[in-house]
């Protein structure tokens, strides 16, 4: 599409009474991001109250209209997507503005290839519109979905906000107060002064006044809509004291589990804690698929949250779920049997799934997964989702299915890993909260069924049977570029990443991402060729992951050659301040980190800076500068190596096992004692605040 112009959603897909629509963008640095936000309108043009304004920290609408599903990873960057239940819209909404903002000091024109795309609640891409004159705005809304009788039309606007998200927030009529500027951390505060004596003011000026004539562009037939400063915490505080703000306001108090476990009533630790899902008596893959389909349809039917989390990607509505299992279905000659089924009821309407679970690191049968599809569009059914241990990527489905073009009803094939459901599941119960205590204990409940070692519901479990080959080839060199073997290593080193992200991120309750440098329009597959071309190369395999909250990408890289696996962050040097303070600041932080984590300073120009361990430098942090003073200092790498586990599969031993705890050791002893980075969002302060009523008088 074209800025300004507009389509039927009716015109374009006959199963578009949910719709998903994707932001998204890339980044030359691989750092850069931005968070979406919705809008819903009345007639008016304003929202109805603060709730019709969803953001990170209020990203769910009661009604099961809205939810932002977070981010995805893509060939080029990250899409954030948003799941739209149209039916459920109250009818006093007439449009749904659909925006993106950046954080302070950072523009759309420093990302590439900035877009939104629209899919049907089949997954049936719809319409894609490129926003290419937004370089020098904060804020843009991408476009709108507005009623035009009993359907919906969308509209491609591309209007940016020089003022950021509050300016777009308040002509809409979200109430936002200003906020004083963000206190630093105290520490960080101290010693700043101590070393550099230049004040800590986190780029954001106090007590800023709104604009209200500064009128961007607006498509035709458009009110013309003011911009003011970016949005802050309320402060009710007295100065230079900071009250951490409670999670969004709510109709229910959300309930988390407590942070330390009570003390146990046993004699003695061979005494089990009774469980509501056992697992014990698995002992085949049958059993296991059957228990684990069975429990986790039971808990999505009990927990509401948690069921919106894993089916609004799909397309399902909000509204009553029920879930069965070893349900037969005619099929020719004989009966088919999927492993569950899943049933929403909104408004009448029914939407359904089929359910084929695999688990312990089994693959899906090609002629199963069609049969099932086969079956849904004769019934009339929305999708078939699978569950595996596997993980999918883009452009490399795990099944190939046939889809009957001619066919009037489409039915979608979604995939979920077992990983992610256990992400999900954490992100509620440990750092998200849930509806009451129950349904906390239901989610606990289930992850300690999906954590046991007798579930086969581990996630990605193996590197395939091309893992020892590519080793060997590399060691006596005679690995060829073009090699399948090679290719498949590389995409299952995806998958395993995707993994890590996963299990990291729900234990930091924090976005973890993959980050993937690709050019523009270039084809997944393609770049996978690439990347095996050069494992053959070089023998190394290296993949980036950006954390909130985090002054650089981590960077984990396995050298097959050496059988050596390093986990590394640049740390960019301060703005102002001395390079030695730099450095002995630096090494402070680092003061509980390994003694062997190796340090370097990265410096302009060519060759590379100083370098040596944690232990030598600590008594000597001068040994980080260049001999020659005039030399810039841009930064400080730092990394840790350790050997890297040399089977394909999960054990103690192999490498999938190896990878996961190096990343996990090197972020809990040396990431978590840096400081956060500068002029960016911090997701603990910010995340915690949602937009404010402005106080009366």
């Amino acid at each position: 599409m074209v800025k300004g112009a507009n389509v039927t959603l009716a015109d374009l897909s006959d199963d578009v009474g949910s719709v998903i629509v994707s932001l998204g963008w890339a980044s030359p640095t691989g750092e850069g991001d931005a968070d979406v936000s919705v809008l819903l309108l009345d007639l008016n043009g304003k929202v109805r109250s603060d709730g019709d304004f969803y953001f990170y920290n209020h990203p769910v609408a009661a009604d099961g209209s809205v939810q932002l599903l977070g981010k995805t990873p893509t060939a080029d960057g990250s899409e954030d997507r948003i799941s739209f239940d149209l039916t459920a819209v109250p009818g006093e909404v007439e449009r749904i503005v659909v925006a993106a903002s950046r954080y302070e000091g950072s523009s759309f024109g420093e990302l590439e290839n900035v877009r939104i795309t629209l899919a049907d609640a089949a997954g049936e891409g719809l319409l894609r519109f490129a926003v290419d004159d937004a370089d020098s705005v904060a804020a843009v809304i991408f476009g709108e979905l507005y009623r035009r009788g009993d359907g919906w039309k969308f509209r491609a606007v591309g209007q940016g906000y020089a003022s950021g998200l509050a300016g777009l927030a308040t002509d809409f009529g979200v109430d936002i107060e200003d906020d004083a500027a963000t206190q630093a951390d105290a520490e960080t505060e101290a010693e700043s002064e101590a070393e550099t004596a230049v004040p800590a003011d986190g780029g954001t000026q106090a007590g800023a006044e709104r604009q209200t004539d500064a009128v961007a562009s607006v498509p035709a037939g458009q009110a013309p809509m003011n911009a003011v400063p970016a949005p802050r915490r309320p402060d009710s505080q007295p100065e230079g004291v900071r009250k951490r703000t409670a999670r969004p306001r709510t109709a229910k108090k959300k309930v988390t589990l407590p942070a330390t476990v009570k003390n146990t009533l046993a004699e003695n630790d061979s005494w089990k804690t009774a469980r509501l899902f056992p697992v014990s008596a698995l002992k085949s893959d049958r059993d296991r698929e059957m228990r684990a389909t069975s429990v986790l349809l039971s808990v999505m039917a009990q927990v509401p949250e948690f069921s919106r989390r894993l089916t609004a990607a799909f397309g399902a509505p909000a509204g009553r779920m029920e879930t069965f299992t070893e349900v037969s279905l005619p099929h020719g000659d004989s009966p088919r049997r999927p492993d569950g089924v899943i049933r929403v009821e909104r408004a009448g309407k029914l939407w359904t799934a089929l359910v084929e679970t695999k688990t312990n690191g089994n693959a899906l049968k090609a002629e199963q997964v069609q049969a099932y599809m086969d079956i849904a569009a004769r019934r009339g059914y929305e999708a078939v989702i699978t569950l595996t241990n596997d993980v999918a990527l883009e452009g490399s489905p795990l099944v190939d299915v046939k889809i009957d073009r001619r066919r009037k009803h489409k039915v979608a094939l979604w995939h979920l890993s077992w990983a992610e459901v256990a992400h999900q599941a954490q992100m509620l119960i440990r750092h998200e909260g849930v509806g009451n205590a129950a349904h906390a204990w239901l989610l606990q409940e289930l992850l300690h069924y999906l954590q046991h070692e007798n579930s086969g519901c581990h996630g990605f479990q193996n590197m395939g049977p091309s893992w020892v080959p590519v080793r060997n080839g590399i060691d006596d060199e005679t690995l060829c570029q073009g090699d399948a073997r090679a290719l498949e290593v590389v995409e299952n080193w995806e998958r395993l990443i995707r993994q890590v992200c996963l299990r990291l991120g729900g234990e930091l309750g924090q976005k973890v991402l993959p980050v993937q440098r690709a050019k523009r329009g270039t084809d997944p597959r393609e770049r996978r060729e690439r990347l095996a071309d050069q494992l053959c190369l070089e023998g190394r395999l290296q993949a980036e992951l950006r954390i909130d909250g985090t002054p650089g990408v981590l960077i984990v890289g396995a050298d097959l050659r050496t059988g050596k696996l390093r986990t590394a962050i640049d740390v960019p040097a301060p703005e102002q301040g001395y390079p030695l303070s730099w450095a002995k600041r630096l090494v402070r932080r680092l003061a509980e980190a390994p003694a062997d984590l190796h340090v370097e300073t990265l410096v302009d120009g060519a060759g590379p800076g100083p370098r040596g361990t944690l232990e030598r430098l600590r008594p000597e942090p001068a040994d980080l500068l260049p001999k020659d003073s005039a030399t810039r200092i841009t930064g400080f790498r730092l990394s840790l190596f350790k050997g890297m586990g040399s089977g394909r599969g999960n054990a103690e031993t192999g490498f999938i096992r190896s990878v996961d705890d190096a990343v996990h050791r090197f972020y809990t002893t040396v990431v978590v004692h840096l400081d956060k980075p500068a002029g960016r969002r911090k997701s603990a302060a910010q995340h915690d605040a949602p937009p404010a009523t402005a106080a009366a008088g």
